[in-house]
């Protein structure tokens, strides 16, 4: 299983838990989200604590896995690890905007794991607030495995949601784009029009609905 992509870049290590288990102690968890950048559908955050006895084998940052290896690995993570998963809707996000939105989510994530991690690790250059220690690894899903675990959660249960969505809502296509902006989504909006999980306070979707014009930024 896996792609070519995933073999030719490094591959994310348990080296910063390790180092953090051997000074302070854990656990240590892994935060990532998946499904910022979409026009529809939740942002779903996941937080991830390894057993360092028990990682799977092949944990790598979901965007370069396939489709079939994702889903193989997040039944290992979730049968030999704790997982905590936390997902903002399209209101929190039209309410807060996506960034906010996010950082509740991860927020929702630890909050949802059984026990207080003593560092959190988080994919990228922001935190939310917590209440244990936190630290942000830019590139953090293809450096760290807590955080390429995390990324594998989020990344799945997001997908499923979506797929979800396109049963529900026949011929806008979530089940293959995921929410994202592809030209068969936009062509989908134009003949359909916009669902309640359409994100409001992004710019394409106001254009769609006619909010506001070319010429017009989102405020």
């Amino acid at each position: 299983m896996g792609n070519a992509a995933a073999e030719l870049r490094p591959r994310p290590t348990f080296e910063l838990e390790a180092a953090e288990l051997q000074l302070h102690g854990g656990p240590v968890a892994g935060v990532d989200e998946a499904g910022r950048g979409p026009l529809a559908g939740p942002v779903v955050a996941a937080a991830v604590i390894l057993d360092p006895e028990r990682i799977p084998d092949g944990i790598n940052d979901s965007k370069v896995l396939d489709e079939e290896t994702r889903e193989f690995l997040y039944l290992r993570i979730r049968a030999t690890s704790i997982v905590g998963v936390g997902i903002a809707d399209v209101k929190r996000i039209d309410r807060q905007n996506i960034l906010h939105a996010t950082m509740w989510a991860m927020a929702q994530a630890v909050a949802q794991l059984p026990q207080t991690p003593k560092l959190v690790a988080i994919d990228g250059n922001r935190a939310p607030k917590l209440g244990c220690p936190s630290r942000t690894v830019v590139k953090g899903d293809a450096r760290c495995l807590s955080i390429a675990a995390a990324s594998i959660i989020a990344k799945v249960t997001r997908d499923r949601l979506m797929v979800a969505l396109g049963a529900e809502h026949p011929g806008y296509g979530f089940e293959r784009h995921k929410g994202y902006g592809t030209a068969e989504h936009h062509d989908a909006i134009k003949r359909l029009g916009v669902t309640v999980h359409h994100r409001r306070s992004f710019r394409a979707v106001q254009l769609a609905l006619g909010l506001i014009t070319e010429d017009e930024e989102v405020v």
